[in-house]
């Protein structure tokens, strides 16, 4: 374990947004001992973004300092729904849903995690096994008062909306995985800090033992609002190189600072001076994002690729022309849903999606815009799906 006290301190500070209840006692904890913490990810989406990876990162710092670390798959917390930032309830989901979200999970981490040093748990395990009685006794920790008084359900509740019961259970859920797993410390979104200071106040009450809460910053999808895979702004960690490069050139100008400081490694001092050249208009804006691109490029799949991905971008965008090489799907029907079409292409995550894309005019076959997502396509080999500008997938 290492002790240091200017790496320890270095891991608490940069990325992090807050230590509750200190900074300081967190660092003196870890000066004395290996510490067990955690960060919990629910399997809503078959695919993990830039926005999980601030978290895993920090984890993985732990990691490398020696700490035991453990990332939870929520395979029993996303049964109820976590309602954080939610202004309306989340769909239920299946078994075979979160079975299915969560196959290729460790392989999109792996490109974070080093998980010869990171364990991985399924709270479904211990929270799926309580009976009533346990429940009851997890609950009499907690306020209702307090449940109720998050600002969502406050919100919900002033506009005469409903708040359902099992949402005011998840605080209490994701609280118990830290008395269940017995945890000094979890690490978060700061979306998330009503549900972690729950399990600190269930650890105190149920294990007279203190949890320290550290919140990492979130950060904004590719327009500019909150990420998420319904809105269609996520750029995910298996995108291609060119699909993740194109997503990078897109978002505002007013992320870059915020992707750079909470996506690389780029060291804070250069960071501070590409800040004040954008803030005096030294720099343009599109110079930086092709330098944040190809950081974040060469991160997930190496500096080749991100090379290739600056050069395919120049092809397709200042240049005009088609990319030089398209993925390719094999397509057995001979016609279907252009919804469905899109999900079997692997151009829209779900049918709300691939809706929205053609309703607002972002695909294209064989160059033909579609805006009916009604429309039965027939499936002609060698015909290539567009969608937006940088996505392309011919059919084979």
């Amino acid at each position: 374990m290492n002790s240091d006290s200017k790496k320890i301190e270095e891991v608490l500070t940069k990325g992090v947004e807050q230590v509750l209840p200190t900074k300081e006692g967190l660092a003196s904890l870890m000066k004395k001992r290996k510490i067990r913490l955690y960060n919990g990810i629910d399997p809503t989406s078959k695919k993990l973004h830039l926005g999980h990876s601030i978290p895993l990162r920090k984890l993985q710092q732990f990691a490398d300092l020696g700490h035991e670390v453990i990332v939870v798959f929520g395979t029993g917390t996303v049964l109820a729904g976590d309602p954080s930032l939610r202004d309306s309830l989340r769909p239920k989901i299946t078994e075979k849903e979160i079975k299915e979200n969560i196959k290729t999970w460790k392989k999109q981490a792996s490109k974070i995690l080093d998980f010869s040093k990171v364990k991985i748990k399924y709270n479904g395990d211990w929270l799926l096994k309580l009976g009533l009685k346990e429940i009851l006794d997890i609950a009499s920790n907690i306020s209702a008062v307090k449940l109720f008084q998050r600002d969502m359900f406050q919100r919900r509740l002033n506009k005469g909306e409903t708040v359902w019961l099992h949402e005011t259970l998840y605080p209490l859920l994701q609280g118990y995985d830290s008395v269940a797993m017995d945890v000094d410390l979890e690490v978060g979104g700061t979306d998330q800090v009503f549900n972690m200071l729950i399990g600190r106040e269930l650890m105190e009450k149920m294990k007279g033992k203190e949890k320290f809460v550290m919140t990492t910053p979130m950060i904004l999808g590719t327009d500019g609002k909150q990420m998420s895979k319904s809105s269609g702004n996520c750029v995910w960690l298996d995108d291609t190189p060119e699909e993740m490069y194109g997503k990078i050139m897109s978002i505002p100008d007013e992320l870059i600072i915020s992707y750079f400081r909470n996506l690389t490694e780029v060291s804070q001092e250069d960071i501070l001076e590409y800040e004040n050249d954008l803030n005096k208009k030294k720099v343009n804006p599109s110079q930086l994002k092709r330098k944040l691109a190809g950081e974040i490029v060469g991160i997930y799949h190496g500096e080749e690729a991100a090379s290739r991905a600056d050069r395919e971008f120049d092809r397709v965008f200042r240049q005009k022309q088609a990319p030089s090489e398209f993925p390719e799907v094999k397509i057995s029907r001979k016609s279907m849903n252009i919804m469905e079409l899109l999900i079997e292409a692997g151009m829209a995550p779900s049918k709300a999606e691939a809706r929205r894309l053609v309703e607002q005019g972002g695909v294209k076959i064989d160059g033909k815009a579609r805006r009916d997502w009604q429309e039965t396509v027939d499936i002609k080999k060698g015909a290539v799906i567009q969608v937006g500008k940088r996505r392309f997938v011919k059919i084979i």
